[in-house]
């Protein structure tokens, strides 16, 4: 009877296993790899590769940069985001090495570029599918003849997304550092201490920020401060649409928040960067890209 009753307990057992097996994850939380009805569970969000191998640049003025080498002429060997110049240790050079950059970077960027003309030129970087594309836009949106000419918010978040969508299209996993957009407000209030650079402004850099640079009037300071109202929102867009794609990084307004000096300053326009602000760009990047987690 005793080994009865003990085989009857063992058999009692077996059948309880089976049946909670048969139930699937429920019993347990649902933590099953099956998933519920049996479906495979959805891989995890791979984790960012802070060593990519290939890096392709779109965007403006600041990288291609202007005015950092002559005056209202690109300087790409001085580029944040691709140069070869030891002065600014470029993201390409810090994350390849100086050869592998010569062969694996590309800069797209034009100068005058808006957000409206950034989708063409990733079109083109992405026939490089490289691993890492940087963007910087969206200063020459609100950098206008005047503020109605401002790049309406709107149009802006469609054209970045486009952006990400051509390149999406091939690339579904190349991953996106975003530049925030600099204070424009900022680089008014250090380059207006420059007679020299005040000049090269009413050649036509900037005239929603830079015109009229000794007005305090109130039409003057209503201007600069809608402006720089632009440049926020504008930022907004980029950190929120670059949340959406889980292959992109906001550098978190680094960029916008770095208090650029007239060390970092063109000594030909008093207003974009110099050789040591494109490499204070480089740093912001690197640091950005290499990080184990995402700025917030």
């Amino acid at each position: 009877m005793r080994k009865r009753s003990h085989r009857a307990r063992a058999v009692t057992a077996l059948v309880a296993a089976v049946v909670l097996g048969a139930a699937g994850c429920d019993a347990i939380g649902g933590d099953s790899p099956g998933g519920p009805g049996g479906q495979a569970r959805p891989s995890p969000t791979p984790s960012w590769n802070t060593r990519p191998d290939s890096v392709a640049a779109v965007g403006d003025s600041i990288t291609r940069g202007f005015d950092a080498c002559s005056v209202l002429s690109d300087c790409p060997e001085v580029s944040w985001a691709t140069g070869s110049s030891p002065r600014v240790d470029s993201l390409a050079v810090r994350l390849l090495g100086k050869e592998r950059a010569a062969t694996h970077s590309w800069n797209y960027a034009v100068t005058g570029s808006r957000m409206a003309d950034v989708p063409a030129q990733m079109a083109r970087a992405v026939a490089h599918r490289p691993q890492l594309v940087t963007v910087m836009a969206g200063a020459n949106d609100a950098c206008r003849d005047s503020i109605a000419a401002m790049t309406p918010v709107a149009d802006f978040r469609a054209r970045f997304e486009e952006a990400l969508r051509t390149l999406r299209a091939s690339l579904p996993t190349a991953e996106v550092y975003v530049a925030s957009v600099p204070n424009l407000k900022r680089l008014w209030a250090q380059g207006r201490t420059n007679a020299l650079g005040k000049q090269i402004w009413k050649l036509g850099i900037c005239p929603s920020m830079l015109g009229d640079a000794d007005s305090f009037s109130a039409a003057a300071t209503l201007r600069r401060d809608t402006v720089q109202d632009r440049v926020e929102a504008y930022n907004g867009v980029l950190k929120d649409v670059c949340a959406k794609d889980r292959h992109c990084r906001f550098d978190g307004n680094a960029v916008h928040d770095f208090r650029f000096g007239t060390a970092q300053l063109s000594h030909w326009d008093w207003f974009h960067p110099s050789t040591d602000g494109q490499a204070r760009l480089a740093e912001i990047a690197y640091r950005t890209v290499t990080a184990k987690e995402p700025v917030t």
